[in-house]
């Protein structure tokens, strides 16, 4: 078994249908987790699992909208019931609508809320009897460098990636002494369908949004499940209550344009 071990573990990530969830959902396979593999959207979902079980890995498919609580409640209830146990969530759904502020309808502002803070809040609220009652779990969320410092045209976004952190340091002081772990990591510039689309917007494209960051790339997927696979497994057992930026240094300089 490659290391870490996290063999009979039994892992659910949201949103795993593409991105760092696919990449996140695979890895965790990898290293002998049973997953729970969960999107919106079934085909994705249905094709992360595919993957999984063509790697010899375990996998299930759970379709949920984290935006519903009850869903939500479901899907770890699919887990329990499938796995017996519940050892890691990893909140990995989100997503930004970049506008300004000012601009920026109410009701825009209320779904990026739903989708980036309220279903991290809906996931570790199922999650946490189950981990409780085991005495042990891992709740992994997934931030962003616009929850660390101020990024233009992502303010309400930045303030939930920012409430997802807060959420898990509380949840560590409150519950670590019951065996619960929350770290949140922030990624910073990845390399996905989104961001090149939006970077090529900008003056120079992608390639030059890319070559401008602090490491001279952006970042890629199967970096932050390498990360998430850490940071579940045991051997980041005192790291509680944290945020890991997995970000090539780009929370270094927020305060600077980029």
């Amino acid at each position: 078994m490659s290391y870490p071990d996290l063999k009979d573990k039994s892992v659910i990530v949201t949103a795993s249908g593409n991105g760092i969830g696919k990449s996140s959902a695979i890895e965790f396979a990898r290293h002998g987790a049973k997953v729970i593999v969960s999107d919106i959207r079934e085909d994705l979902a249905e094709a992360t699992t595919q993957a999984i079980h063509e790697a010899g890995g375990t996998a299930k498919t759970v379709i949920a909208d984290v935006t519903d609580f009850d869903q939500v409640k479901a899907l770890i209830d699919a887990a329990v019931g499938e796995y017996g146990r519940l050892d890691i969530l990893m909140n990995v759904a989100g997503g930004a609508f970049p506008m300004p502020f000012d601009t920026t309808p109410l009701e825009v502002d209320h779904n990026i809320l739903a989708l980036n803070l309220h279903s991290v809040i809906y996931g570790t609220k199922a999650a946490l009897p189950v981990m409780l009652e085991q005495g042990q779990g891992v709740i992994l969320n997934t931030s962003s460098g616009a929850g660390i410092g101020a990024v233009n045209g992502l303010a309400t976004y930045g303030a939930a990636k920012a409430g997802t952190q807060a959420l898990s340091r509380s949840i560590a002081a409150e519950f670590g002494k019951r065996g619960i772990r929350a770290v949140t990591i922030a990624p910073g510039a990845m390399d996905t369908p989104g961001l090149r689309s939006w970077a090529d917007t900008l003056e120079g494209g992608y390639d030059a949004f890319s070559a401008k960051q602090p490491s001279g790339r952006c970042g890629t997927a199967e970096e932050i499940a390498k990360a998430a696979v850490f940071l579940a497994s045991d051997q980041a057992s005192f790291i509680n209550g944290n945020t890991i930026p997995v970000d090539g240094a780009i929370h270094a300089i927020l305060a600077a344009p980029v």
